[in-house]
């Protein structure tokens, strides 16, 4: 091993890593190894957010001034422990059924690993995985609240409210809001499993469309830009088999390191920030997670 290179023993297993003092957010200067301490201590939040999902990385290896890629399929040279399965890509996808080999990030080893890749935004879907490769029914609804200019998070703060209670009058109760670290916001809401994607992504589309016609002046159910100014788009189709969303608990690839934070309901109103990662760090060692 040169100087560049070590072993990691991160919790028993023993994780190859490089060049730890680089620079991954040129603006703040936050190196690799911040990044890694920032998912170590948020690790009791964000590895139940992943466990059985498959993970869709975007990676900048040399930092966010550079050149970024999306990767859905494990890389070569991966080491043996990280779990992974052959799935066909879903119906929909650019890939569609085509065999992938979809790798698993199980623990604070695999957070470890992803870092070291660059792999600063971590990407999953509604749905997880059975212990023998079988996809099961999505068991969380998500609604992307998406802003508009000159719209911003003041805006998706009064959509968030009136979202989470058409939700709860279908008995949707447990609904946390996330600060995305990007623009907007995502509700996340519990579902039994009971109901297929495509009943999901229904669901989904419906309840957008109708708080669209009941707010003309503040939502929107489409994608087209000429509508969206000024209002918050309802993007429904993140609930779609072939879709991921950033998972709670990532870091956004931007200039400085954000976070896609998961928020309490007492912070959900006007004046609301994204927050870093050193924000919610502290924030989830003092508080705890809302999605616990």
């Amino acid at each position: 091993m040169t100087p560049d290179r070590q072993l990691l023993d991160v919790d028993g297993t023993q994780v190859r890593v490089s060049h730890l003092d680089k620079v991954l957010f040129p603006a703040s200067g936050t190196t690799k190894a911040e990044v890694m301490d920032y998912l170590l201590r948020v690790s009791g939040g964000i590895l139940p957010q992943l466990r059985d999902r498959p993970v869709t990385r975007i990676r900048w290896p040399d930092g966010t001034g550079s050149e970024r890629f999306f990767e859905k399929n494990t890389p070569r040279g991966a080491p043996e422990w990280l779990r992974r399965q052959k799935l066909r890509a879903a119906p929909g996808a650019d890939d569609e059924g085509a065999e992938l080999e979809l790798p698993f990030i199980d623990d604070l080893a695999g957070l470890v690993w992803a870092a070291n890749q660059g792999a600063l935004e971590l990407h999953t879907p509604q749905w997880r995985v059975g212990p023998r490769g079988g996809v099961r029914a999505p068991d969380r609804l998500v609604v992307d609240l998406d802003p508009g200019p000159p719209a911003g998070l003041d805006e998706c703060v009064r959509v968030a409210h009136v979202v989470a209670d058409r939700l709860r009058a279908d008995g949707l109760e447990r609904i946390v809001p996330v600060t995305s670290g990007s623009k907007g916001m995502q509700l996340y809401a519990d579902l039994p499993g009971t109901s297929s994607v495509m009943q999901v992504r229904q669901y989904a589309r419906d309840v957008a469309y109708e708080l669209a016609a009941a707010h003309p002046r503040l939502v929107v159910a489409v994608m087209r830009k000429e509508v969206r100014g000024g209002k918050v788009l309802l993007d429904w189709s993140q609930n779609h088999p072939a879709k991921t969303t950033i998972t709670p608990y990532s870091l956004r690839g931007r200039e400085r390191p954000t976070v896609a934070a998961p928020r309490w309901w007492d912070e959900v109103e006007p004046g609301l920030e994204h927050l870093g990662p050193g924000e919610v760090a502290a924030r989830f060692e003092e508080r705890g997670d809302p999605f616990a």
